[in-house]
């Protein structure tokens, strides 16, 4: 039905593990900071909403720097 163009891309190794590397730092940058700051308020207060507002602003600050977070990281692993 549909005839979608071969594309043939040679991706070496070294670009794969790279990726794979600097995408799980920037995963456990993103989500670990904001969970543990949740999880620690909500145990050491009780105030579920006061974590949550709390981790939950703390994740889009971060986002906020994703790209200079992502270039540091880049930098690192290469």
């Amino acid at each position: 039905m549909f005839n979608f163009p071969k594309k043939k891309t040679e991706i070496s190794t070294e670009l794969l593990i790279r990726f794979i590397w600097v995408s799980s730092f920037l995963a456990m940058i993103f989500a670990l900071p904001p969970l543990g700051l949740f999880l620690g308020i909500y145990f050491l207060t009780g105030e579920l909403i006061l974590g949550a507002v709390i981790g939950f602003g703390l994740h889009f600050v971060i986002l906020a720097f994703s790209g200079k977070i992502s270039k540091v990281i880049t930098k690192i692993v290469s």
